[in-house]
């Protein structure tokens, strides 16, 4: 991968400790504590994180906290609204990558990927190690393992799709990798779910990079205002995360909700979208 992936796998590490003393002091720690806690000097501490996100640490733990999710539905809130466009094709942007995606059809997804090759391989990120699949139209799957392990993220995504082909063969997706997590250029999808599934992920789509929505708002832009629960199922089943941005989905509460690799990668990810929005 480019030569950023290191730093990034690094850095998501540091974070993730952080996040489990943050939970076990209830307070924002002082510069020099966290960075003793973490075997750094404060200087490098400093360096590290306004380097990865823009903002200081004494920052940055504000966007880890728990009570961060609250503050993001009162201040960041989208209301979603109906997508004009036709049919389950066509292109998003998050900051500056632009986001191709095709879905596959309905008959080709209820024959479970039979006659599909999907291609894999394991990526650094800025959330630890990826596992990432797709076709020769898009990257299908992204998974994260550092909460589950490489086995369980490999057999959950593989039983997506149990007829298809598994072949390891990063190079043949390391482009659409490389320009997700770099964050500039283009990259494509290939969205492979029940028709009511790529519903939920297109409306995820539309949620800007930095802002959340809630899952009642989202069955809402669907025109299913009653299937929250249905809605709360298909974003917890997205095969496409971060590029399909199931982590800004909230409940109306502020709680957080589930998500499928882990809630501390969710906050991880809220928090480093925040900072770098606010940066």
């Amino acid at each position: 991968m480019n030569a950023e992936a290191p730093d990034q796998a690094y850095h998501f590490h540091v974070m993730r400790r952080a996040i489990d003393l943050i939970d076990q002091g209830g307070e924002t720690l002082p510069l020099e504590q966290l960075a003793g806690e973490m075997g750094m000097s404060a200087a490098h501490f400093q360096r590290l994180f306004s380097a990865w996100v823009g903002v200081s640490p004494k920052r940055y733990q504000q966007y880890l906290t728990l009570g961060h999710a609250k503050t993001l539905l009162a201040q960041r809130f989208t209301t979603l609204e109906v997508a004009d466009a036709a049919g389950l094709t066509g292109t998003g942007r998050l900051h500056d990558l632009f986001l191709r995606w095709e879905a596959m059809s309905p008959g080709e997804f209820a024959r479970g990927g039979e006659g599909l090759t999907i291609y894999h391989g394991w990526f650094d990120s800025p959330f630890g190690e990826a596992l990432a699949m797709g076709t020769d139209k898009g990257l299908c799957g992204l998974a994260f393992t550092e909460e589950c392990g490489r086995d369980a993220a490999f057999a959950d995504l593989a039983a997506r799709w149990p007829k298809a082909s598994h072949e390891h063969a990063p190079e043949r997706i390391a482009p659409w990798v490389n320009t997700a997590f770099v964050g500039k250029g283009e990259t494509a999808l290939h969205m492979i779910g029940a028709p009511f599934q790529i519903k939920v992920w297109e409306a995820l789509l539309r949620v800007p990079t930095g802002h959340v929505t809630t899952y009642s708002e989202i069955a809402r832009s669907i025109e299913s205002p009653r299937a929250v629960r249905a809605v709360g199922t298909a974003v917890g089943r997205n095969p496409v995360s971060f590029l399909i941005p199931c982590h800004r989905a909230l409940r109306k509460s502020g709680a957080l909700g589930g998500y499928h690799w882990g809630l501390p990668v969710k906050r991880a990810m809220l928090a480093w979208e925040s900072a770098r929005a606010e940066g």
